[in-house]
């Protein structure tokens, strides 16, 4: 019986839960008695706690940056869990053990504080008394009830372990509204993976491909872009040409991926100089999508942080105030003007404080926000910790990319004709584009309608999409629509193109770009 003891108090440092299963099965079968099993599972337990609490203690921060480590407790929990521990004390530990996600990082973080170690080992002995009897006995008591054959131990404690599981899932509101969040991103289809987006459209990319005999003719759709902009191109060369138009691009300088880390933070700062810039700026990777890597910085520590971890060439940005708006645009070649297919107005989400609860509940409590809960708790500025006073807006995203937390609302009806006479000349000044979307910062918009007073900072070519399909009143029907005329008229252009003399990718290069990128 000592080596049955021995190894479920060892198998509780895999899992809890299904180590206290296990005892209980095994009581429910004669194997081992009550008292025993739980006086295991529960030395197990609390001699694991203490491991991680000793982790905190003596080893601390810097092994969070230990990939294995991190995955299983990451830095912005420890730190939410110190500030919680620091407020309400020790009574955190039996809450935690209650609680799905909490005792990992409450733990490691007691540990970090260095809270006196007697006290938290009456703490965690308290703790681990009260859940492991209660676990242990009702796996006994089912298994018991299931079956008397040595059998179906297996099958019951799994059964038994999946069940816990989904009590606990569901034990707290925490968790409720995560489950709420993750089954609403499974039905609001503007929440869907890229791949799930396109998915659909398959057939006809592939129709569109026959009836112009090539897999990669919308590649010539911008000749003066590798790829036409599908992926991989760099931003910096874009706005090189963009910029000249006078007045339509913010000063920007691409900082070099060959400097050391010093020459990097250096070239940044004596740019700044230069051009009289003042933080915060933008930061972003030359070649990149969908808002990866971009980070608006507000001081010195941050901009030498950013560019010392940084592994590609970056670009440094003017930041500019003021309303985003994606402009999706086309110009079939030969045609004197051009024509906005889409605009898209990007909103940056936020929630109002009430003076008691933190950011964190503000956000699951919110019926949009808790679609993105994890997004917004390791992309917003702001800690989840905090407690917003009442009527407090506290800002969730500040980029302006969809999959980073900003809300898309189609605002086609701002349309112009000055609108487009101005979008118009931005776009020829970049010779060889043809299709995409342009990023533009706007004062306001009654300046964006009027084709002045806006800044473009970034510009995708074919990759980019029409980005109001992504408005929440945007039915998926009408989203596939759009999409597909999208790439109809991608498709056409490049193929007037390619009659031009312009080469598409071949199959085999666009693959090879594809593969460089994943």
């Amino acid at each position: 019986m000592f080596t049955v003891l021995f190894w479920l108090a060892m198998s509780t440092f895999i899992s809890e839960d299904l180590a206290c299963v296990t005892a209980g099965i095994l009581i429910s079968q004669g194997k081992i008695g009550f008292a025993p099993g739980v006086a295991a599972c529960t030395l197990g337990i609390f001699f694991g706690d203490l491991i991680l609490f000793a982790l905190g203690r003596f080893v601390g921060r810097p092994i969070l940056h230990w990939k294995p480590v991190g995955r299983y407790i990451p830095e912005r929990k420890v730190a939410e869990a110190a500030s919680w521990l620091e407020s309400k004390g020790l009574r955190v530990v039996l809450l935690s053990r209650f609680t799905p996600g909490l005792r990992l990082p409450t733990y490691f973080a007691a540990g970090v504080l260095r809270i006196n170690i007697i006290r938290f080992s009456v703490a965690l002995f308290v703790a681990s008394l009260l859940w492991t009897p209660l676990l242990v006995g009702a796996s006994a008591n089912a298994g018991s009830r299931l079956a008397g054959s040595v059998h179906w131990i297996p099958v019951m404690a799994v059964s038994l372990f999946l069940l816990i599981r989904l009590l606990r899932l569901i034990g707290s509101y925490e968790s409720r509204r995560r489950v709420v969040g993750s089954v609403r991103r499974i039905l609001q289809w503007e929440f869907w993976p890229i791949w799930a987006v396109y998915l659909p459209l398959l057939p006809y990319l592939i129709f569109l491909a026959i009836r112009h005999r090539s897999l990669t003719v919308f590649t010539a759709a911008n000749p003066g872009i590798p790829t036409g902009g599908l992926v991989g191109e760099s931003k910096a060369e874009i706005l090189l040409r963009l910029a000249r138009c006078p007045g339509a691009v913010p000063e920007f300088t691409l900082i070099s991926s060959t400097q050391g880390p010093q020459d990097r933070v250096r070239a940044a700062s004596q740019f700044m100089r230069q051009h009289r810039l003042t933080y915060p700026v933008v930061l972003k990777p030359d070649i990149g999508e969908r808002g990866a890597g971009v980070a608006i910085i507000r001081s010195e520590e941050s901009l030498a942080a950013y560019l010392q971890a940084a592994s590609g060439a970056t670009i440094l940005q003017r930041y500019i105030e003021g309303l985003e708006f994606g402009v999706f645009y086309y110009r079939y070649p030969g045609a004197h003007t051009g024509t906005i297919f889409s605009i898209t107005e990007k909103c940056f989400p936020t929630v109002k404080g009430d003076g008691v609860r933190d950011l964190q509940q503000l956000i699951l409590a919110d019926e949009r926000a808790v679609c993105m809960v994890r997004t917004y708790a390791e992309l917003c500025p702001t800690p989840m910790s905090k407690i917003p006073a009442m009527g407090e807006a506290v800002p969730l995203a500040e980029i302006g990319s969809h999959c980073r937390g900003a809300v898309f609302l189609d605002a086609t009806s701002l349309r112009t004709p000055e609108l487009e006479e101005a979008i118009d000349n931005i776009a020829r000044a970049h010779q060889g584009f043809y299709i995409g979307r342009f990023d533009i910062r706007a004062a306001s918009r009654e300046a964006f309608r009027a084709g002045h007073s806006f800044s473009v900072i970034e510009l995708n070519g074919v990759g980019g999409e029409a980005a109001h399909i992504y408005d929440p009143r945007v039915g998926i029907v009408d989203a596939y629509r759009s999409l597909g005329t999208q790439w109809r008229i991608a498709f056409e252009i490049g193929a007037i193109n390619c009659r031009r003399g312009a080469a598409p990718f071949t199959v085999r290069e666009l693959t090879s770009v594809l593969a460089m990128k994943a």
